[in-house]
């Protein structure tokens, strides 16, 4: 069975690609998300991936930092293109361990979320899959959209209400 390294943005985006693709691929989930704030909030999206994850019996790869003040750091200067910065970063890092422990792919829950730039990220893992040579696995998870709100909510996830950063907490605060 091939292998995927998935970056997991949030619990509740991963639980539809994880059930769309667990019979079929040997799924590994990789907590890199240095883009969340306030910590609280950090903590609570944290949480419930971990609860799911092991009650999946799901193997992780954690990343075991937090990391806010480095983003925070090189996003408040370049706030029109934070969220390529944020998705570079986080496809990188699971391209290198993608690479580092011999996976066949590496993707990212980022590609089930309507709210993300989906072309972006395609983008970006075509690009890190060349640099880092492992083939970035790209599905588009977002016509399960709804399906994925009611497994979450039936889990009882903690469902946030903006993408992670600061700047995208005060845009919808603003609208």
């Amino acid at each position: 069975m091939k292998k995927i390294l998935m970056h997991v943005c949030c619990a509740p985006c991963f639980v539809v690609p994880f059930y769309r693709l667990q019979d079929r691929y040997d799924l590994t989930a990789l907590w890199f998300n240095h883009n969340i704030h306030p910590f609280i909030e950090y903590n609570s999206r944290y949480q419930s991936f971990i609860d799911f994850v092991s009650n999946e019996t799901i193997a992780l790869i954690d990343n075991g930092s937090y990391g806010n003040f480095e983003f925070i750091n090189k996003a408040v200067f370049n706030k029109e293109n934070r969220c390529f910065m944020c998705y570079f970063e986080r496809l990188e890092m699971t391209a290198k361990k993608a690479k580092e422990n011999n996976f066949d792919y590496f993707s990212s829950s980022l590609l089930y979320s309507k709210r993300q730039k989906h072309e972006m990220i395609k983008e970006i893992g075509e690009t890190l899959a060349k640099q880092h040579g492992v083939e970035f696995f790209y599905q588009d998870f977002r016509e399960y959209w709804q399906e994925g709100i009611e497994l979450s909510k039936a889990k009882s996830m903690y469902r946030q209400k903006y993408c992670g950063c600061i700047f995208s907490e005060m845009e919808r605060k603003k609208d």
